[in-house]
């Protein structure tokens, strides 16, 4: 047994060490974009069903093995379709370079801007009681989300913020949703929770923001038309009662990535030639 290890061993290259690093980093990015999606837990049932697969084939359990091996036939068969937005996503990323970077993450002093420009649009409608609906994109893609609203791709900032939600306007009903510091569409319509639990004092936008939030991993801000108290909905949960130094605190870690010392240096390096 020693010796046929050995003797495999003998026989891997430099080459094939590159090859098995390459492919474990592939896999490893992209458990990584479905970690934190619906997608994750189909994966761990596809893989449930192929070590019971393998089981009963070595078990001898013939007609289990048989109703096993046409069941993840079929998943394989079926897999585009399930992981449609997954792969759509994956392929954007490739065809823009972006499978290895996170490019909608920004440096603390950008994400710091971004979230100012946001709280001061969420502020002011809160004084107003300006209905809002704001959806912050994480890990997990919404262009599915997005596609059934309308098209924007503008710079985040408080004014537009600000138009988009007056009262009585095309974009004021639905959700407005941004992307690192792009709003990327408005007027997006939102799936709304099951929960029966809730508060009957939440109405239809906060209904639509826990309903998202159940489904992935966005963030979403709420400005009440009624009372213009300002929430947020994430995982399945909503906090309310939210000031402006609450908001910043939250929204910053959303859009910053981690400062390194040579990001840092470079940054003091440029501030310093001018």
């Amino acid at each position: 047994m020693l010796s046929e290890i050995k003797g495999l061993l003998s026989t891997i290259g430099i080459l094939d060490v590159i090859d098995i690093i390459i492919v474990a980093i592939i896999l490893y990015k992209l458990y990584e974009m479905l970690t934190n999606t619906r997608a994750i837990t189909l994966v761990k049932g596809l893989i449930v069903l192929l070590v019971l697969t393998m089981i009963s084939d070595w078990l001898g359990l013939h007609v289990i093995y048989w109703l096993l091996q046409k069941t993840v036939t079929l998943l394989f068969v079926a897999l585009p379709i399930v992981f449609q937005p997954e792969l759509r996503r994956a392929l954007e990323h490739i065809g823009q370079g972006r499978l290895f970077v996170r490019s909608n993450l920004l440096d603390i002093q950008e994400a710091r801007g971004l979230v100012s420009e946001i709280d001061s649009a969420i502020m002011r409608m809160s004084q107003k009681k300006i209905g809002a609906l704001i959806v912050i994109e994480r890990e997990m893609g919404l262009d599915d989300v997005s596609s059934n609203g309308i098209f924007i791709e503008g710079i985040v900032s408080s004014e537009l913020l600000m138009n988009i939600f007056i009262p009585n306007t095309p974009l004021h009903d639905g959700a407005t949703i941004i992307r690192g510091k792009k709003i990327i569409a408005s007027a997006c319509l939102l799936p709304l929770t099951d929960d029966r639990t809730l508060s009957t004092e939440l109405g239809t936008r906060h209904r639509a923001a826990i309903g998202l939030s159940e489904q992935c991993d966005a963030v979403i801000v709420v400005v009440s038309e009624e009372t213009g108290t300002i929430s947020v909905a994430e995982h399945g949960r909503i906090y309310r009662h939210l000031d402006s130094d609450q908001l910043k605190q939250y929204l910053i870690p959303l859009f910053s990535q981690k400062s390194s010392v040579f990001r840092d240096f470079i940054r003091s390096w440029r501030n310093d030639k001018k």
